[in-house]
């Protein structure tokens, strides 16, 4: 028997209509799924990109979650501590360590960094100057890298106040302060290879002449304090033949620079008072060269320590434009102190 097809009322139903329905659901689950991101797991707009985060051990995922979200690295402390949940199978696994976000992430990718202890540490650029203590050294590796010990790199490296070599280094924010020693002393010792023959040749004790005899000890010293007394390759190598010949009369070497090892403070500074500290670093008391070398020297205050220039002054000083004044005699030195020291 033939159905009449008007009967069903679904024939007239709109074939559109059934398909937008589902459309539509989808349209807004994406929507809500874009909204809820956006809200809870993007990155914030104050992201500190190029940040160093100091995640310390036996901090609790509470806490962290926390401090990230004040840091403005996540948006919602509750998703973060979910997904680190979830990440780490059902615990709240956080690796400590220095993370480095050298651009902004958002929360899923930070949750699953932290809880897998992805680091990513990017080389970061440190620039030593020539002429510091390892003291002052030790603050600059301190200001680029937050987990940085500055007294445990200063106790290890006492023994090689000289031999750190001043360099533009890239380090990683996980290099302990023992690898960064190592780091800049191996790069002293392979930097010095070029004027070993120079030195060698210069410490070769010389019949009927005083001041040879000198060891690598002794060179580092001279570069050491010359890196601080003087600028120029000139002024560096004739300030090294007076001070080798204050050495070898035996006479006080009486830098400023021993002052400023002690104590921090600039010839500028540097009282009466001061040039009487009991301390063997201080060169106004003491004769010879301080116990160890007072800076970090570069290659070309060496150089001018293994090449001093020979002449008939015995006295020098640096008036308030930094230029260099000699004398052979003590008198000569007082009118010069006199004329160019009128502060």
């Amino acid at each position: 028997m033939f159905e009449n097809p008007f009967r069903d009322e679904s024939f007239f139903e709109n074939p559109l209509k059934k398909k937008f329905v589902p459309y539509t659901l989808t349209f807004l689950v994406i929507v809500i799924l874009f909204l809820f991101y956006l809200a809870f797991l993007s990155a914030p707009k104050a992201f500190p990109a190029g940040l160093i985060y100091d995640l310390k051990s036996g901090e609790t995922l509470s806490s962290v979650s926390a401090d990230l979200s004040s840091n403005k690295i996540i948006r919602s402390q509750f998703w973060f501590k979910a997904f680190v949940y979830t990440f780490s199978l059902g615990k709240s696994k956080i690796i400590s360590g220095d993370y480095f976000f050298n651009n902004k992430e958002n929360l899923i990718t930070v949750a699953w960094r932290i809880s897998q202890g992805q680091l990513e540490n990017v080389p970061i650029k440190v620039l030593i100057p020539e002429g510091l203590n390892n003291r002052e050294i030790a603050d600059i590796f301190s200001s680029k890298i937050p987990s940085f010990n500055k007294n445990k790199f200063i106790s290890s490296a006492i023994k090689l106040e000289g031999y750190l070599f001043p360099d533009t280094y890239y380090v990683t924010a996980d290099m302990t302060e023992d690898q960064i020693i190592k780091m800049m002393n191996d790069n002293f010792n392979e930097k010095i290879k070029i004027l070993e023959k120079e030195i060698k040749a210069f410490g070769l004790p010389v019949k009927g002449q005083s001041g040879q005899g000198k060891t690598l000890t002794d060179v580092i010293k001279m570069a050491s304090i010359l890196e601080l007394e003087a600028r120029t390759p000139e002024s560096r190598s004739i300030v090294a033949g007076i001070l080798w010949k204050r050495i070898s009369i035996k006479m006080a070497l009486q830098v400023d620079s021993s002052i400023k090892y002690i104590n921090g403070k600039t010839s500028k500074e540097i009282s009466t008072t001061d040039l009487q500290i009991n301390s063997p670093y201080n060169t106004y008391v003491y004769r010879g060269f301080p116990p160890t070398p007072i800076s970090n020297p570069g290659l070309a205050s060496i150089e001018a320590a293994i090449t001093p220039t020979k002449t008939n002054y015995l006295y020098f000083l640096t008036d308030n434009q930094g230029n260099m004044h000699y004398a052979a005699t003590y008198a000569e030195h007082l009118l010069n102190k006199e004329k160019y020291l009128s502060y």
